[in-house]
C-alpha cells in the first residue's frame, strides 16, 4: 500500500519557478470538427472520425487480459511507474481526483490506498473515467473483489475530448497511458483544464522518447520483435500490441508535449523521465 513514507524515498523533481509575467496562451486550430482530417493509428493513416472506433474495438478485445499483459510487457515495472505517479500527486484532504482512461482501476486503487494510509479517505473521492465500457467493467469487478468502499470511487463512461462534467469540478486530474490513444491531444488537455478548479493539478503518465541511442536500439528490438509475439501468445491479439508499440513512436516527445500543455493554459509545467525516458510524467497547474 502507498504511504507518505514510501513516497519520501522517491526523488522529488524540481518544478520550474512560476513566471509572474506569463500570460495564458491559447492555441489556434482551424475548426478541426468541421473537417475530416487524417491522423495516425499506429503507423497507419486513418481519418480522425475513424480512430476513436478503432481504439475502442481494440481495447474492447483486450480488456480482460489488459492488466496481465501490462505485467508481462513491462516485467512489472508499470506498477512502479504508477506508484511514482501517485507519490508525485501526493493527495491531501479534500482531493477530488478525475482519473481519465483509468478503466481497470490501477491508478484509482493506488489513490484509495494512499488516502487510507493517511486517514483522509472521508474527504476524498476518485472518479474513474474511460471511453470503453469493457475496461470499466473490469475495473468495477476488481474494485469489488478488493473490497473498496463504493463511496470512494465512482465510474463514468466518457470521452476524454468531451467530458460530461461541469467546469471546476475536480482539483486533480490524472491520465496514465491513455493520452496517446486519443485523436486530438489538445482537446484532452483543454478539457482537463476546464474541469479542474483554479489551483488544480494535471498529471500525465505516458510512454515517451528514449534519448540514449544504445538503449533506444535495445528498446526498439524488444518493442517490435517481442511485444506483439507475447500479445499473440497470451491473448491471441497480435494487432493490439503491434498498435501499442507503434502508437508510442507516434506520440509527441517530452518537450513537445510540455509545450502543448502550456499552450492550453497550464502553468508551472514540468516533466520527469522514468526508466531513461521510456515513460515520462508531465505535470501542470491551473493557475
Amino acid at each position: 500500500m502507498l504511504s507518505r513514507t514510501f513516497c519520501k524515498i522517491l526523488r522529488q523533481p524540481r518544478l520550474p519557478k512560476p513566471n509572474t509575467n506569463s500570460r495564458c496562451i491559447t492555441t489556434t486550430h482551424s475548426n478541426p470538427e468541421d473537417s475530416d482530417k487524417e491522423t495516425h493509428f499506429g503507423f497507419q493513416t486513418v481519418k480522425e472520425s475513424e480512430k476513436g472506433q478503432k481504439v475502442y474495438s481494440l481495447f474492447e478485445n483486450v480488456a480482460s487480459s489488459y492488466d496481465k499483459m501490462n505485467d508481462v510487457m513491462s516485467m512489472g515495472i508499470h506498477r512502479v511507474w504508477k506508484d511514482i505517479l501517485m507519490c508525485r500527486l501526493g493527495p491531501t484532504e479534500n482531493t477530488k481526483l478525475l482519473d481519465m482512461a483509468g478503466g481497470t482501476g490501477d491508478v484509482a486503487f493506488r489513490f484509495v490506498n494512499y488516502i487510507k494510509n493517511d486517514n483522509i479517505e472521508k474527504s476524498c473521492h476518485v472518479t474513474v473515467c474511460d471511453i470503453n465500457a469493457d475496461m470499466l467493467d473490469v475495473g468495477k469487478s476488481r474494485s469489488k473483489a478488493l473490497g473498496h468502499d463504493p463511496a470512494l470511487i465512482s465510474w463514468q463512461q466518457a470521452d476524454a475530448e468531451n467530458l460530461p462534467f461541469k467546469d471546476n469540478s475536480f482539483n486533480a486530474y490524472t491520465i496514465a497511458f491513455g493520452m496517446r490513444n486519443c485523436t486530438r491531444i489538445y482537446k484532452v488537455i483543454r478539457e482537463a483544464y476546464r474541469v479542474l478548479e483554479p489551483g488544480g493539478r494535471f498529471m500525465c503518465l505516458e510512454f515517451s522518447h528514449v534519448e540514449n541511442d544504445a538503449f533506444r536500439w535495445l528498446y526498439d528490438q524488444y518493442s517490435f520483435q517481442i511485444i506483439p509475439v507475447m500479445g499473440h501468445l497470451l491473448t491471441g491479439q497480435w494487432q493490439a500490441y503491434q498498435y501499442l508499440v507503434e502508437s508510442i513512436r507516434q506520440f509527441p516527445d517530452q518537450e513537445t508535449l510540455k509545450e502543448m500543455i502550456e499552450q492550453e493554459g497550464f502553468r508551472e509545467v514540468s516533466y520527469e523521465n522514468l526508466s531513461l525516458g521510456i515513460v515520462a510524467i508531465h505535470s501542470g497547474f491551473k493557475l
